[in-house]
């Protein structure tokens, strides 16, 4: 095992240590509780907004805190749920007494952790507290890690669109509808070419040959579908979009596409794929409207790519192209 790091036990808290480092007039950092926040919450009046996860997938969720995003995010270790006593902390400390959502990927632990911390917020102190759980993986239906599909790729657009609806005085009510509809609308599927290594175990998660490549992989190293050969990037590009159009229909609509990098293949590829995945959707009679390509919910070191649509109204686009000033995703600003 290669990595940058000091020790495997302290990767987060030294990784944490060093974002507030680098960004001081961005972001606050508790490092107590290892939650990052906006410098200028909380914001009175407003819903607060609350997502988190284990890490290892930044900039997913601490590069999205900011104007226009997440008011907090609560970083657990390297793929581990955040405790409740984190979600918590961030729940109360980002009530602006407009209540507060949780926006929870779709694993086990993270849906159970961030429940109880609802709970106990709510019983404590009378916060209201909502929750919406991000499902929008169609590569399987239910996993060793959760009930029913995997959060993925779909996390990021939902941050960014309930933030912008968040910042315009939307109430709870509002966004939550908002984000059910987001849910419904949006559908992922990923490829990997390597395996990561989580700085605990020392060896990577799991085994690929050299010509060989794992379909409809989870972002911490889970299983998918199948192994199959390795293929060109066209050939790649037909693999990722068959299952998600197979499983919704985005003809004659437009969408917001999403090309996300695993966090170990270059950008120069990632636009190699996209320019095959455009001319794929073209030719299906899918409207691009709105494109992202990048690094946004990464694996550590994985290399391979994901691809997220997202059927988008007037209304969506609107709020995707709100004002953001984030780490993770700036314009407008």
């Amino acid at each position: 095992m290669k990595k940058l790091i000091n020790a495997a036990e302290s990767v987060v808290s030294d990784s944490l240590t060093g974002l507030a480092s680098a960004h001081p007039g961005s972001i606050r950092v508790d490092l107590e509780n290892k939650v990052v926040y906006r410098s200028d919450g909380p914001v009175p009046g407003k819903v607060g907004l609350v997502s988190g996860g284990g890490s290892g997938h930044e900039p997913l969720h601490s590069g999205y805190v900011g104007r226009g995003m997440l008011d907090a995010a609560c970083c657990g270790e390297v793929f581990t749920s955040p405790v409740p006593d984190q979600v918590m902390a961030a729940t109360h400390a980002v009530d602006g007494g407009a209540g507060v959502l949780h926006i929870v990927k779709n694993y086990t632990g993270d849906v159970m952790n961030f429940d109880m911390a609802a709970e106990m917020a709510n019983a404590e102190s009378g916060v209201r507290v909502e929750s919406v759980v991000v499902a929008d993986d169609v590569a399987v239906q239910d996993s060793l890690y959760t009930a029913g599909r995997r959060g993925v790729g779909l996390t990021v657009l939902m941050e960014k669109i309930l933030g912008a609806a968040a910042e315009q005085g939307q109430d709870l009510d509002a966004l939550v509808s908002l984000a059910e509809h987001v849910n419904e609308a949006g559908r992922s599927f990923g490829v990997a070419l390597t395996s990561c290594t989580v700085p605990a175990a020392g060896k990577p998660t799991f085994d690929l040959a050299e010509d060989e490549m794992e379909l409809g992989i989870g972002i911490h190293g889970e299983p998918g579908r199948e192994k199959v050969r390795l293929g060109s990037a066209a050939e790649v590009a037909e693999q990722l979009i068959e299952p998600i159009l197979a499983d919704r229909d985005f003809t004659n609509q437009p969408v917001i596409a999403m090309l996300n990098g695993m966090g170990g293949t270059p950008l120069l590829e990632q636009y190699i794929v996209f320019g095959e995945v455009a001319k794929i959707l073209e030719a299906k009679g899918v409207r691009v409207a709105r494109t992202v390509v990048g690094n946004h919910i990464t694996s550590l070191e994985m290399a391979g790519c994901s691809l997220t649509l997202l059927g988008a109204s007037d209304d969506l686009i609107t709020l995707w192209d709100a004002p953001v000033n984030t780490l993770g995703l700036r314009w407008g600003c």
